[in-house]
């Protein structure tokens, strides 16, 4: 991770979150790579932070040591915010960049009363929040009504990284709601239909129209990088 000072663009992300007379010394820039943890579940969170480009996925831990994938792909919006509005002092997930990924880091210490008060701000954190418990009540219809195979098809689509799909298959088949050995058979269909193609690194998408036609999803993703 590094850590930057804030640029003009960054001034003008905070200034669409109402928080243009936020103090500077309370932010900073913060870039992660492909692959890099952002946020880790159960650690002290002091910030709340405004994405500014880039993908990443968002985890949480189940007792049994398993990671679940709550949601594909972030790329815009806020991290941290549940935390504040709940007042909680742990992060409730883990977060981890699918591409480089860029926030904007508030730390709460100088600027609580801000982030509380803020007319502006608070209108644009309601409406995040019921984006998300929108996407939740989607993320549930979609592993009661889609085949396994167009779950699978689907994650493979919005966790790739460059037409590379690796993530850990055990923490997939938990996401997807698949049993291991059903996921890996699909996979193995997918390559034999040269719809992907198993490398030492993971999966490569060959055809990513046949992947989108098999997935659930309705628009074409060809922007996922």
């Amino acid at each position: 991770m590094k850590k930057l000072s804030l640029k003009k663009e960054h001034m003008v992300k905070l200034a669409e979150y109402g928080l243009k007379n936020i103090p500077l010394e309370a932010c900073s820039c913060m870039r992660f790579s492909s692959g890099e943890e952002v946020l880790r579940e159960g650690i002290p969170i002091f910030w709340l932070a405004i994405i500014v480009d880039g993908r990443a996925k968002v985890c949480r831990t189940a007792p049994n040591g398993k990671s679940l994938i709550l949601c594909y792909n972030i790329s815009c919006g806020m991290i941290g915010e549940v935390e504040l509005m709940t007042r909680q002092e742990l992060a409730a997930s883990s977060i981890i960049a699918i591409t480089d990924f860029e926030c904007i880091a508030i730390n709460y210490e100088n600027c609580i009363t801000e982030l509380k008060t803020n007319i502006t701000f608070l209108n644009k954190l309601g409406i995040e929040l019921a984006e998300k418990l929108y996407k939740s009540a989607d993320s549930f219809t979609s592993s009661s009504l889609y085949t396994g195979e167009q779950r699978l098809c689907t994650y493979i689509l919005q966790t790739s990284h460059r037409n590379l799909f690796s993530d850990i298959l055990t923490d997939v088949s938990c996401s997807v709601g698949l049993s291991y050995r059903h996921m890996f058979r699909l996979l193995g269909q997918l390559c034999e239909d040269k719809v992907l193609d198993k490398r030492d690194s993971g999966y490569y998408i060959l055809n990513r129209r046949e992947l989108i036609r098999r997935s659930h999803t309705e628009t074409d993703l060809t922007s996922t990088l």
